[in-house]
């Protein structure tokens, strides 16, 4: 088993009873676990807020002041909910901001065996080859990750520590992301008094809440569909080994059906969520529904009648046009063929009827909905476990899949730190600094 393998589905490695934060920052909505971990299995989830999201666009903070409102409110209900106060958390990255790219590392070893600061020494030499964008700037490197080991002429290595050759070969999977949107949300979590621990690709982290081990292993692809943005990563051989997204997700769904029918964002959103359908069916034209049009004073009045099939017309070429730039995208990267015929669809986007069905047809894959299968939903009440009642079934779901991944990368520090972005809270970064001037003076 590899060795995200074995901190997925081996022993966890938190202390039992250390409280573990994840904030989701999405363009629809803003969640935050707060989970005391387990030793003996999952983390037990005590605290749960979400918040609609404000001053969010297309996955990236456009409003610092109205995003940092919607953070705390967020923060706060989780808080009481938990009883604990945080004061650190794992946050996600949105996709449509990252770039995914490999490279090839070598180090001498000269006959000696592998150890463990010689794979360190690659990683660090792996953080050293961040990209640039267009006029040179840098992007920020959020996951190193090893996909693939070689020693001397010995390829499909799966754990070099303790052989030995002349020569070890990494291939690593960086994951980086845009440096303005990555600093201004750490920004806007910073003003709610919170330290940034660790950052995650959204994708990533949906993956490791939904996947088996079995999906990890022979390869399938995590499509993420949020509300600004639709993100997705192919897992193949126990790593994540492609990661990217669109700028295009439900909201613009939602834009279409307020266009289409003339009626406000609101309307077109209680539209899409009561009677919105990925496929037309023979009974659409038979049913009747009523669309309030924009600008009427008596909204129910004036309200047009109109058969749900043109409702499933507006939605489904927007669908269709998501799922093709996923596929055009993966096709141009290579990695279509190392995801296998399984996908796996989380996010808002994933709950719509007949969505499955227009992904298997347009991607010509397995689909199936994903769910977070690795945190506990219980509380205690008078010194006895209890499960939760109706919060819990409404954020167990697959649009809480990126939240629930971000808290299995809590769970386990060390891996964290080798395969994702380094601690931005320590005292000597710009943003542990600012968090504790924050702390001291406001």
């Amino acid at each position: 088993m590899t060795a995200l393998g074995r901190w997925l589905f081996g022993k966890e490695r938190r202390k039992s009873g250390e409280i573990l934060a994840a904030l989701d920052v999405g363009s629809s909505k803003i969640a935050c676990f707060i989970a005391r971990a387990d030793a003996s299995g999952p983390p037990r989830v005590i605290g749960i807020g979400h918040q609609l999201s404000e001053g969010v666009r297309n996955g990236a903070v456009a409003n610092m002041e109205a995003a940092q409102h919607a953070i705390g409110a967020a923060v706060a209900t989780a808080e009481q909910m938990a009883g604990e106060r945080i004061e650190r958390v794992i946050a996600n990255v949105s996709g449509a901001h990252l770039l995914s790219q490999t490279a090839n590392v070598e180090l001498p070893l000269n006959g000696r065996e592998v150890t463990e600061a010689d794979l360190q020494r690659i990683l660090m030499q792996g953080q050293s080859l961040a990209p640039e964008d267009a006029r040179g700037h840098p992007f920020d490197l959020i996951h190193t990750v090893p996909v693939h080991y070689a020693l001397d002429a010995q390829k499909g290595v799966r754990d070099p520590i303790g052989m030995m050759g002349h020569t070890l070969m990494v291939q690593l999977h960086l994951v980086s992301a845009a440096y303005g949107p990555v600093r201004t949300l750490m920004s806007a979590i910073g003003r709610c008094h919170l330290d940034v621990e660790t950052l995650v690709a959204a994708p990533y982290a949906s993956g490791l809440a939904c996947l088996v081990e079995d999906e990890m292993d022979l390869g399938s692809l995590v499509i993420d569909m949020g509300a600004g943005t639709t993100s997705f990563a192919v897992f193949f051989d126990g790593n994540v080994v492609y990661a990217d997204g669109i700028p295009v997700g439900g909201a613009h769904v939602t834009s279409d059906v307020a266009r289409g029918l003339t009626t406000t964002l609101a309307h077109a959103e209680r539209l899409k969520t009561l009677y919105g359908n990925a496929m037309p069916s023979p009974l659409d034209e038979r049913e009747i529904i009523d669309v309030p049009q924009v600008g009427e004073e008596d909204a129910l009045e004036a309200a047009n009648h109109v058969p749900k099939s043109q409702l499933v017309r507006i939605i489904q070429p927007r669908l269709e046009e998501i799922f093709e730039m996923v596929r055009a995208r993966l096709d141009k990267s290579g990695f279509n063929e190392a995801a296998g015929r399984r996908v796996v669809l989380t996010g808002g986007g994933a709950q719509m009827p007949g969505v499955r069905d227009l992904a298997q047809r347009m991607l010509e894959k397995q689909v199936r909905i994903g769910r977070p299968l690795r945190v506990s939903r219980s509380t205690y009440a008078n010194g006895k476990a209890s499960s939760f009642t109706g919060l819990a079934e409404s954020t167990s779901g697959p649009a809480f899949a990126t939240t629930a991944g971000l808290l299995a990368v809590a769970m386990q520090p060390e891996l964290a730190a080798s395969h994702t972005m380094g601690d931005f809270a320590t005292s000597g970064s710009f943003f542990g600094r600012m968090g504790q001037w924050m702390k001291q003076n406001m």
